[in-house]
């Protein structure tokens, strides 16, 4: 606020939490689960139009899909927003990032959504949505990008586009649902990558995310590195696996190719276009909650 304050030009802000400072590759879980109890009581508020949460950039998107299922029923904006480069810089992000988050925070739209700039220019931000979103670039000012959506708007310093449809702005009562297992994985498929992979998994996890070939193939039948047999081993025994594609953009399709049906029949889940990083977010969420395991698919699948 000190070196910005054209932002109190658009909101006034009626209150500053610092629930803890920390670089986001360091976070776990818990930060977001203190990052969603931090929130509620806003949302609770009826002098408290909007929230904005400021964060690092590295793992912004894995923050966003969490708060994205922790915070149910929303009613107001959830705005959270980043500089890619620090405010002693010239060419620093942050001065319209947070104009454009506190135009959004004031908006009609009631979901979890990061802004940032749209390209390399202070134009304008996009909203994006937080569960369809992605750090694309190291370095680059408009690094975050929509992954198989259209942003939810164009967002000014004076003023929002909506470009595709959102939830509106309403009177419902916010729930805080932070159950939450970390016994989850991640696991990038790569060539000559052996089964055995799975073994380890299977001695922490309660389920894995594979980030799988293409339309979602990983080695069957055909090859000698099968993952048929152990994949229905310790899909037998309990481990949920799901896949999701490592091409980032586009849809799985198992029924294209005959190793697709293979995987199918031995219990895989394939996350159609949802990002990996959302996915193992979310299996986290679903895994958390007893009684969920045996609809696992139906919840995996569900848009919530």
């Amino acid at each position: 606020l000190r070196f910005y304050p054209e932002m109190t030009e658009i909101v006034n802000i009626k209150k500053i939490e610092v629930p803890f400072m920390i670089a986001s590759e360091s976070m776990t879980s818990e930060h977001w689960i203190k990052i969603a109890q931090t929130i509620k009581p806003m949302l609770d508020d009826d002098e408290i139009k909007g929230v904005i949460v400021t964060h690092g950039t590295d793992f912004l998107h894995y923050t966003s899909a969490a708060l994205s299922f922790f915070l149910r029923n929303l009613n107001k904006p959830v705005v959270l927003t980043y500089s890619q480069r620090s405010i002693d810089r010239a060419s620093s992000d942050a001065n319209l990032n947070l104009r454009c988050a506190a135009r959004m925070a004031i908006s009609d739209c009631a979901e979890v959504v990061l802004v940032g700039h749209a390209n390399e220019n202070d134009e304008y931000c996009y909203a994006l949505r937080g569960t369809k979103v992605r750090k694309l670039h190291s370095s680059r000012r408009d690094a975050f990008k929509p992954v198989n959506i259209e942003p939810i708007a164009k967002v000014f310093s004076d003023k929002v586009e909506f470009v595709s449809q959102y939830r509106p702005r309403n009177n419902d009562k916010v729930e805080l649902d932070i159950s939450f297992t970390d016994k989850v994985a991640l696991v990038k498929f790569y060539p000559g990558q052996t089964a055995d992979i799975l073994d380890f998994y299977a001695l922490k996890c309660k389920g894995i995310i594979v980030e799988a070939a293409g339309l979602g193939h990983l080695p069957v039948s055909e090859s000698a590195n099968n993952w048929i047999p152990t994949l229905k081993r310790h899909i037998r025994d309990g481990m949920v696996v799901c896949a999701a594609a490592q091409t980032i953009y586009g849809r799985l399709d198992p029924l294209v190719y005959s190793n697709g049906r293979e995987l199918i029949d031995a219990g895989v889940i394939f996350l159609e276009d949802m990002l990996a990083e959302t996915a193992l977010v979310k299996l986290g969420w679903v895994l958390g909650h007893n009684g969920w395991k045996k609809y696992v698919k139906e919840k995996m699948l569900e848009n919530i």
